[in-house]
């Protein structure tokens, strides 16, 4: 009974963890958690923490980093590897792919990452908070992805297809924006290393290299050469993934003729076989075949989904937990300049409108096309969608303000505050348009 039991709750687990509303509802959790923990007893543990040094003393030189820069510099680049990889994908064979179809998505995440920035930078215009602009640009197509499954047929498969390809340009985009606005003092030397790097990757591809560890070593260099020429280290992930090939390295039709002989020698030596162990010959073709599986699979693909379930459920909880954390007490002052304001009608104000209005104004132009089934009222909800920043928008956050002075400071807990309540506020007003409309649709 007890095995029966154990059983069917490892089914029960199993079957939550895949859910696509899973990692959403995760990154949430760990978020309120570690709210919850700031300003708690354990506040000040908490905040210690994070400012731990980690790494080894070489000559009496310390090599290594704060737990805070372990997470938000190198975890956080195999998140930025898998986005990298997400978009390379979409943009090859997914709905980025050729311009008629990428054109709606890219002009729509243009959009959406416009308004909220001109929002943000009227509202703090001459002030030292206008550093935070690209803050409320970012939509989390994880928390995205978690709501549109819990809202289940309410929302068509055509709208969930422009959010989730809209969340992938917008992504592209915040890389771009992390690129250009949030580097600092860059350094030609390095910049030159990291340049040759990139050369010696596409080398590997054009070789027809399908191995990924050679590319996985080098991109270790990559990120080195970027966190030392001023551009932020997690922006060599994703241009290490623009390198990884597509093509695998045996075509189907030569893995199924493969396939026909190891099954054939498996087959022959069964016939040989004596007792329930496996003959030398069929643990070799076993081994063939595995080996053979890997060869015909698309080494972008392999790789992420490799990575995937490492980057949902165990890095981008991680980076909640480490950063969503904010002591609220006298230290908190919403006032400061117009940050919490500039934030919040970005993000629940600033994103509908701009998906919107810049899909409306392309249809008309005769740019782009509305996805078949989808109304101006289901753009416009997952415009409202579009809202909930969270990761990426937490990220630009640590970026955007100076930590180091008083100001930075308190700017940044006020972003991560207002950043939480802003996607929650766009997640709970995107679902409740889409249930009011769904009942509307049916009388």
């Amino acid at each position: 009974m007890e095995a029966e039991n154990k059983k069917g709750f490892l089914a029960i687990f199993k079957k939550i963890t895949q859910s696509e509303s899973f990692a959403g509802v995760l990154l949430l959790c760990c978020a309120i958690l570690a709210m919850i923990v700031a300003n708690s007893p354990l506040g000040e543990a908490y905040a210690q923490l994070w400012k731990t040094k980690f790494g080894f003393s070489v000559n009496g030189h310390f090599i290594g980093m704060s737990l805070e820069h372990w997470i938000n510099d190198v975890l956080m680049a195999f998140f930025f590897l898998v986005v990298g990889l997400e978009i390379k994908r979409e943009v090859l064979f997914g709905e980025l792919a050729g311009f008629k179809r990428a054109a709606l998505p890219i002009i729509a995440a243009l959009g959406g990452m416009i308004g909220p920035g001109i929002i943000y930078y009227a509202l703090n215009v001459g002030t030292d908070s206008v550093t935070g602009f690209g803050i409320p640009m970012a939509t989390d197509i994880a928390f995205a992805l978690g709501v549109l499954a819990i809202l289940g047929k309410r929302v068509s498969i055509s709208v969930k297809v422009f959010l989730v390809s809209l969340a992938v340009a917008d992504d592209l985009g915040a890389i771009i924006v992390i690129a250009l606005f949030y580097s600092t003092g860059v350094s030609l030397e390095w910049l030159a290393v990291a340049a040759g790097i990139i050369v010696v990757l596409v080398i590997l591809g054009k070789m027809g290299v399908k191995a990924l560890t050679p590319y996985m070593l080098l991109g270790v260099f990559l990120w080195i050469a970027v966190h030392n020429c001023g551009v932020h280290a997690t922006i060599a992930a994703v241009m290490l993934a623009f390198t990884i090939p597509v093509a695998p390295k045996i075509d189907t039709l030569s893995f199924m003729d493969k396939l026909k002989t190891i099954v054939s020698h498996f087959q022959e030596a069964e016939t040989k076989k004596d007792g329930i162990l496996l003959q030398n010959e069929q643990v070799e073709a076993l081994h063939h075949l595995s080996k053979e599986k890997n060869a015909v699979q698309n080494p972008l693909l392999r790789l992420e989904h490799a990575l995937a379930p490492y980057s949902n459920y165990l890095i981008m909880p991680i980076f909640a937990f480490a950063n969503a954390g904010v002591a609220i007490g006298s230290n908190i002052d919403f006032s400061i300049d117009h940050v919490f304001l500039g934030i919040l009608l970005g993000l629940v104000v600033g994103k509908p409108i701009g998906i919107f209005t810049f899909t409306f104004v392309a249809e008309k132009l005769g740019i782009a096309a509305r996805p078949n089934g989808a109304s101006w009222m289901d753009i416009f909800g997952a415009g409202a969608l579009g809202g909930i920043g969270f990761t990426m928008s937490i990220f630009v956050t640590n970026l955007a303000f100076d930590v180091n002075s008083a100001h930075g400071l308190v700017a940044t807990d006020v972003a991560k505050i207002t950043i939480l309540v802003a996607s929650l506020t766009a997640g709970i007003l995107g679902s409740i348009f889409f249930i009011i409309r769904g009942k509307l649709s049916h009388h």
